[in-house]
């Protein structure tokens, strides 16, 4: 390790042991944060287990190979004897085969074995939420900091409760297993990355961590992507939400719940941006409601598509229960789309004064405040306005990456 000064540029190995681009924030994450640091002159390097990430072609990205055994297109497959003649591997297929999830253990591993003759190469090690043994094996290497994006173990207790049968909440259990390593690992670190005021709290609350060793680094949206179409009109029955998976933390279940009490009194149309589990609870519960006619899953969107959505909707939706930030938000936000969200976490740090806000998990306050906004369209169209200042004031990559590489910096400066 070089000794550096706060203008020497720094080489940085950002690590991410799942970051499919198409689902969850976690991709988007590290492709933009990535792309911001380059742009200020840092070289990067991005290590990354399957799903891998869309990375900018300047960015260069090393893939660490493992079973992949979540990949919707060979799911839970058999690996060969080849394969699990490696021991990383045939741990990783035995986790899967009792209802864990080994990935996060066994990524760090792995990253572990691809950094050990490189001690000298990298100023620093940025691990994406692994927080497994090997990153901390990483650390008393390599001057190592990581990002928390929001207590996992909020994930865990709403998936519990969730459930009445007592398998399920073992099989919800033993899935979460892996937050005791993740919490033992994180108090190891010096310095902590999370994106929001509520999520430092929360972890340092549930994983025992004293607060003065996290730094708030709010993410950025890119505006590239997200912007306003003006001469689209938008529809005044429709709305729109992000978010198809079946998590509870998510609550979409609440916002179909609304949908079908509007419905009874006036025109309502969701457009759901996914695609959701096959017989999986949002399909049940979209049946029994009997809203299957009101409700349009559009899979897979490309950039362009996703711009016309958010153009042609009224308001969109983000009824998550929990956020530790809520990209969501401020992506419809820079749309220039009127937006309702719940006080989950911190999303009310990423709207401000400039959404709607309701209690989480509670269906007839969505309904009421769907209701209220599609009749105010000049206060929806005040608060469109309202949210796209709020971004393109707040929340850029260019700043998110300003303030990682004093987080870096910092930890250099501490490593001993």
């Amino acid at each position: 390790m070089s000794v550096q000064n706060n203008s020497q540029p720094l080489r940085i190995c950002l690590l991410s042991y799942r970051s499919n681009p198409h689902c969850g924030g976690q991709g988007v994450y590290i492709r933009n944060l990535s792309r911001a640091i380059r742009d200020l002159g840092h070289h990067i390097d991005v290590v990354a287990g399957p799903p891998g990430p869309v990375l900018d072609p300047d960015i260069p990205h090393f893939p660490l190979i493992g079973l992949d055994l979540y990949n919707p297109q060979a799911l839970f497959r058999t690996p060969s004897l080849t394969e699990l003649a490696d021991p990383v591997n045939l741990i990783e297929w035995l986790g899967v085969s009792t209802m864990g999830f080994p990935e996060p253990f066994t990524f760090g591993i792995r990253a572990f074995k691809f950094l050990q003759n490189k001690s000298k190469y990298y100023d620093i090690v940025h691990d994406n939420q692994c927080l497994s043994y090997g990153i901390r094996a990483i650390s008393r290497r390599i001057p190592t900091i990581a990002t928390i994006h929001h207590p996992i173990t909020v994930d865990r207790d709403i998936a519990v409760k969730s459930v009445r049968s007592p398998i399920k909440k073992i099989k919800h259990l033993r899935w979460y297993s892996f937050i005791g390593m993740q919490k033992r690992v994180s108090r190891d670190f010096s310095h902590i990355i999370t994106v929001s005021e509520c999520a430092k709290n929360d972890i340092s609350r549930d994983f025992d961590i004293p607060a003065h060793r996290f730094r708030v680094v709010p993410n950025g949206i890119d505006t590239d992507v997200f912007y306003p179409l003006p001469d689209i009109e938008r529809e005044p029955d429709r709305i729109m939400v992000t978010n198809s998976a079946d998590m509870p933390l998510k609550g979409l279940y609440y916002l179909l719940q609304a949908v079908a009490e509007i419905a009874q009194n006036r025109s309502i149309r969701l457009t759901v941006i996914g695609t959701p589990k096959e017989n999986g609870g949002i399909e049940k519960l979209i049946r029994q409601l009997g809203i299957g006619n009101l409700i349009t899953f559009t899979g897979r969107v490309s950039d362009e598509q996703f711009r016309r959505q958010y153009a042609e909707s009224a308001i969109a939706v983000v009824p998550s229960v929990y956020e530790g930030f809520g990209l969501p938000v401020g992506e419809a936000m820079a749309c220039a789309v009127p937006v309702i969200c719940t006080t989950g976490g911190a999303l009310p740090e990423v709207a401000g004064d400039a959404a709607m806000l309701v209690p989480p998990a509670d269906a007839p306050a969505l309904a009421r405040a769907i209701t209220d906004l599609m009749d105010n369209r000049d206060y929806a169209a005040k608060l469109g306005q309202m949210g796209y200042h709020r971004i393109h004031r707040d929340f850029t990559w260019r700043r998110a990456a300003e303030k990682t590489i004093e987080a870096y910096r910092e930890v250099i400066r501490d490593y001993r």
